[in-house]
């Protein structure tokens, strides 16, 4: 079979515009379905199963499992002298709702994340599909574990360093019930994205669009923007928490680099077997290049 009658049975497999937007349609719609029903069972579902063995509970002991996740968030961050207040009358039903939505597209994430892939997948190469695994494995690895860090470590730091401050203007520790639940998860969603920035500039350096030398070289101000985004990320934490934040982004960018340079060698072997080979040494020697880069004879 000829080259142009391939080309042909390509072009006549290519999906027409109408038949890319049907498919996005449909996988926005598989996203939307998972976001809508996780939202409704954090809504709905009891947070104690042992209600469905005795049906007589669901009146008197009945609480979704978003209200059960809000009082453990409650339990673990929320220091025993500060006291939480409505504020309004809706403060209630729109934290039920904020927090169910919230948790249903973080459930929904693994749906969210399939969806994507089967669209993009047949405009992938193989050697993009290689990277796409251990790019999404490590972005989810990496976001669990910061939005653990802020969790379990960053908020506590923060609301416990500002809890001092209100007494010492002569206040009472008392917050709104909106204000405390949206830092705890706002500083937890964003610290999470934080320490994914490593697998995002590993993937950047393996499809070319940026190498370990210009970070290098740029080090000093890379990480100054960085320090300032941290200082962005937590807002009411101080110093303290700033810099709590940016020293474990700091040493994993390190690691990043350690990494992208690995993929970066491998690279380079690879493009240097189509080099060309000095006649006088063996050496291989770059396109363009006049003189060996080893023994200096011209090549001319």
């Amino acid at each position: 079979m000829s080259e142009d009658e391939d080309e042909r049975k390509s072009e006549d497999r290519k999906a027409t515009v109408w038949e890319h937007l049907l498919e996005l349609s449909r996988r926005l719609r598989a996203i939307l379905y998972s976001i809508f029903l996780i939202t409704v069972a954090f809504m709905v579902i009891p947070g104690d199963p042992s209600v469905f063995l005795n049906p007589s509970l669901l009146l008197t002991s009945y609480k979704p499992l978003v209200v059960e996740v809000l009082d453990v968030i409650r339990a673990q961050i929320l220091p025993g002298n500060v006291v939480l207040i409505g504020g309004e009358l809706t403060s209630g039903i729109e934290l039920y709702l904020i927090i169910s939505v919230f948790f249903g597209v973080i459930f929904s994430t693994p749906v969210i994340a399939y969806e994507i892939y089967k669209y993009i997948d047949p405009a992938l190469y193989p050697h993009e599909k290689g990277m796409i695994y251990p790019f999404t494995i490590s972005f989810i690895g990496l976001f669990v574990g910061g939005a653990l860090f802020g969790y379990f470590f960053l908020v506590k730091i923060m609301i416990e360093a500002l809890v001092p401050f209100i007494y010492w203007v002569g206040a009472q520790p008392i917050i709104y019930v909106m204000d405390f639940y949206q830092l705890v998860l706002i500083t937890v969603t964003l610290t999470g994205l934080s320490f994914t920035f490593p697998a995002v500039y590993v993937l950047l350096v393996r499809a070319g669009f940026t190498n370990t030398a210009s970070l290098t070289r740029n080090r000093r101000y890379i990480y100054v923007i960085l320090f300032i985004i941290t200082a962005l990320i937590t807002p009411d934490g101080g110093p303290i928490a700033d810099v709590i934040l940016f020293v474990p982004i700091v040493v994993m960018m390190e690691i990043a680099i350690f990494i992208a340079r690995r993929y970066e060698r491998e690279r380079l072997e690879e493009e240097m077997k189509n080099w060309p080979t000095c006649p006088y040494c063996g050496a291989k020697i770059p396109p363009d290049e006049v003189f060996c880069p080893k023994c200096g004879r011209s090549l001319q």
